[in-house]
């Protein structure tokens, strides 16, 4: 299953640091980020993705998530 999301992360240090907060929480998910895109998009591929868990570990950081569909 993959899942994308529109960010505000605009660093590559915040998008490492964020991949590994996810990783703890999903970590056989392979977790990426596209920081050129307009969007800044976030893509979590993983058999077991709670899209609410993601959107509430970014917003803990001071982040804006919100799911693409």
């Amino acid at each position: 299953m993959i899942e994308v999301f529109k960010t505000n992360v605009q660093e590559v240090e915040e998008s490492i640091m964020i991949i590994g907060k996810l990783l703890e929480h999903f970590p056989n998910s392979a977790i990426n980020f596209d920081l050129e895109d307009c969007d800044k998009i976030l893509r979590v591929n993983g058999a077991s993705i709670s899209n609410p868990k993601i959107i509430e570990l970014l917003n803990s950081y001071g982040f804006h998530c919100e799911a693409l569909l």
